[in-house]
């Protein structure tokens, strides 16, 4: 899973000339590189994991308990316990990876809502643009929590519902922007330019003031989620039964195949390589 957060800032940047550099503002849960070409479904009855390309397409686990693709899998003590630690693990990592995204969207939204107070011209206009930036905040969060809160990872749709919410609040804003922008130049008064280039200046110092630390903060929370991931990838490679072709059973991977629901972004420092994938 991957949230980027455009806060309309480079709008302004671009709309003014230069004279506010760009903020992209970049939530990721980790460095780690681990990706997996599973939907995730948490329920009190077990965990499932479901894709619609490749083998197997379905797994469940619960209480030691496998199956794959809707066919019991024997497993010994060992594994039996293995699978036990990889349910709970899953079950305790799912929210903290959903308070990740609510915190990403919250940050973008912040952001948003400074370049909004910066660039609103009175009262009425900001609580009209104010009021839709809020409906399409609580929008994002709602459906958030009504699918990767309630323990279903589907992160092509979470990015989907994120970035339509975004998408609406960051048109508002661009036009606002950019209209003031051409205003401004349009009329010739240099007075009225260098005011608007003093509030991208505002605007520059104050989304570093109120959003950057959050940001930061947060991506070192995500980069936590390394260690936990790294934990379900050994408990994999331990799994001493085997798919009916012989492969082992992996969930997680480290590459970044474009068909996979990236967990975590690649960098430079993450291993490059994987393990053996199941076919």
């Amino acid at each position: 899973m991957r949230i980027t957060m455009m806060a309309c800032a480079m709008a302004a940047g671009l709309t003014l000339g230069g004279s506010l550099h760009a903020h992209d503002f970049q939530v990721h849960d980790g460095h780690c590189g681990y990706s997996t070409a599973y939907d995730v479904q948490v329920m009190p009855s077990g965990i499932g994991f479901h894709r619609d390309a490749g083998q197997p397409v379905d797994v469940f686990m619960h209480d030691g308990h496998l199956r794959v693709n809707d066919r019991e899998v024997a497993v010994n003590s060992e594994d039996a316990t293995r699978l036990r630690d990889y349910e709970q693990q899953v079950r305790q990592l799912l929210p903290e990876v959903a308070g990740i995204a609510r915190e990403g969207v919250n940050i973008g939204f912040a952001a948003m809502r400074t370049v909004l107070m910066t660039f609103a011209e009175n009262d009425d206009e900001r609580r009209r643009m104010v009021g839709r930036l809020d409906e399409n905040h609580q929008q994002a969060l709602a459906r958030l929590d009504a699918g990767l809160g309630q323990g279903v990872w589907k992160s092509d749709d979470m990015e989907a519902v994120v970035e339509k919410s975004v998408e609406d609040s960051v048109s508002d804003l661009v036009s606002k922007v950019a209209g003031q922008a051409v205003s401004a130049a349009l009329s010739g008064d240099q007075s009225k330019v260098a005011a608007l280039e003093a509030r991208a200046d505002s605007l520059d110092k104050s989304i570093d003031r109120e959003v950057n630390k959050r940001a930061n903060e947060l991506d070192k929370r995500a980069e936590a989620l390394c260690p936990r991931l790294s934990s379900l990838d050994a408990l994999q490679r331990q799994f001493q039964f085997r798919l009916q072709d012989g492969s082992r059973l992996q969930l997680l991977a480290y590459d970044n195949k474009t068909n996979n629901k990236k967990l975590t972004p690649a960098t430079d420092s993450a291993r490059a390589g994987g393990g053996e994938s199941a076919h």
